[in-house]
């Protein structure tokens, strides 16, 4: 049986460019009998950590990347203006090193070289590159592009270039087979006949961006969505629909792609045995707050919480200083001291310069300590809120403190903890948008090239969501009689 493993793979992290859910994938790759599979979307790594999970729970390795993006002008010349024009490449991380690493380039190229894309340069490859194995990407490759065009000469330096910047046995042309695509071919020719040269080797890859073969034509209605185009449009770019051939295929069918070059074959198990990467999960690191005058960070939250109780009320009863017992032990015992030493420092900081903070939302509201050290507002007592439901023993996951500040002066805030507690150890997130099912129904008849109506009319079939959970497809079909007989019914609906 061949024994091949892909390294080019598109997930729905891949904004309205890969179809593949991570779950899926992993399942599928599983199902086929390989013993490792890689995830490479497109600049970014949103998706790592859910397809480490789901690799780790299917018991294959997962092989963190990404494909980023390389302009082809320094990110430091600024004098010369935006570099519009980028080029592919793909980034495996073969270690913990390569991983952090990759995390740089990545996180860089957000915050540095965004231009429609985050892009990276050569210099932060070079600073960044231990740890990880680079590919030469598709036809826009950082080598293949120039190839394609006839600038050899081009090609052929950037390929010893990026040899030199990751090592010798670190870099490898990429070559795929893609049904009508033609500059691939010339690509192929030409990578082919330079690692010959070089002494680069091959890699074979597919550019997967979707899991199944049959899942060609939901993928060309994605890449419509996209471009704002519909399947009626003559003049889209690579129809999914004419090469239906960008799914995860199985070793045998890559076998019968590349039995001219087995080596290509060869090479992704070899790279799949070099990356072995273990990410911890499940361990907090806190940020370490300096106790005044040597005290233990458990002993000092007592001493504020004793302070803030006799503030707070009045008369400091049995039943009062029961709960903060309970609650100070609880807080103790799962280590979670510095965690509320650090809200209250950087809480009552605002409250003392004057930046307006809200009173509390959520659990936290019903823990006594968190009122006492004036992290909330609100009193547990008054409003008999209960502290399990925002901390108790059993609890598996961290405390979660959610609080609002001033609009206004929100960043005095953050560049507080940050200096104080370091750049390195403060970090912001974002809610990750995914396309909800009304949304969804809306913008692939508009793919399909129907009249506004027809799926404004069905889309408002779908019932929404709950609590914060998204509606799907299937739960509307089961919750909407309306719904379910137009699917039934009607051929243009289903």
């Amino acid at each position: 049986m061949a024994e091949f493993i892909h390294l080019h793979n598109h997930s729905e992290y891949s904004l309205l460019d890969g179809l593949q859910k991570t779950k899926d994938m992993v399942a599928y790759a599983k199902s086929l009998g390989m013993k490792a599979l890689a995830i490479t979307d497109h600049g970014n790594l949103y998706g790592a950590i859910r397809f480490y999970k789901a690799c780790k729970e299917a018991d294959i390795k997962p092989i963190i990347g990404c494909e980023v993006y390389v302009a082809k002008r320094s990110l430091l010349d600024k004098e010369a203006g935006v570099d519009k024009d980028y080029n592919h490449l793909i980034l495996l991380a073969e270690n913990e090193t390569g991983y952090k690493n990759l995390m740089k380039i990545v996180s860089i190229s957000y915050l540095d070289g965004y231009y429609y894309k985050p892009r990276t340069d050569l210099t932060l490859l070079e600073k960044y590159h231990e740890g990880l194995i680079c590919l030469s990407a598709c036809v826009n490759g950082f080598v293949t592009a120039p190839l394609v065009s006839g600038e050899d000469a081009l090609g052929e330096e950037r390929a010893k270039k990026l040899n030199e910047i990751f090592g010798q046995g670190n870099f490898f042309f990429e070559i795929q087979r893609h049904l009508n695509v033609p500059p691939q071919k010339i690509a192929n020719e030409k990578l082919i006949a330079l690692s010959k040269k070089l002494g680069i080797p091959l890699v074979a890859t597919n550019d997967n961006h979707y899991t199944k073969k049959d899942d060609a034509e939901a993928q060309e209605v994605l890449l419509c969505i996209q471009t704002q185009l519909t399947l009626n449009d003559a003049n889209r770019k690579l129809s999914m629909i004419d090469s239906p051939d960008f799914y995860i295929k199985s070793a045998d069918e890559m076998e019968n792609l590349f039995q001219d070059i087995p080596e290509a074959l060869e090479n992704t198990v070899k790279i799949a045995d070099r990356c072995d990467l273990e990410i911890e999960l499940g361990k907090w690191h806190m940020p370490i707050f300096n106790v005044p005058d040597n005290k233990s960070a458990a002993g000092y939250l007592r001493e504020l919480t004793d302070v803030g109780i006799k503030r707070r009320y009045k008369e400091v009863t049995k039943e009062i200083q029961d709960r903060v017992e309970y609650e100070l032990s609880v807080i103790t015992k799962k280590k979670y001291e510095m965690y509320f030493l650090i809200v209250s420092d950087f809480v009552n900081w605002a409250k003392d310069h004057g930046i307006a903070v809200g009173p509390g939302r959520g659990s936290a509201a019903g823990s006594v300590v968190s009122y006492a050290l004036r992290i909330t507002d609100v009193d547990p007592f008054f409003f008999s809120l209960p502290f399990e439901r925002f901390l108790n023993p059993d609890r598996p996951s961290a405390p979660d403190i959610d609080l609002d500040f001033a609009d206004t002066r929100r960043e005095e805030v953050i560049e507080y903890v940050t200096k104080k507690y370091g750049k390195d150890r403060v970090a912001q997130i974002i809610t990750f948008g995914t396309m909800e099912a009304r949304g969804s129904v809306r913008d692939a008849g508009r793919a399909l090239g129907m009249p506004y109506a027809g799926p404004d009319r069905i889309a408002k079939m779908i019932p929404q969501g709950w609590q914060g959970h998204a509606m799907t497809i299937d739960s509307a079909l089961s919750q909407s009689p309306d719904l379910k007989r137009a699917y039934e019914s009607e051929p243009e609906t289903k």
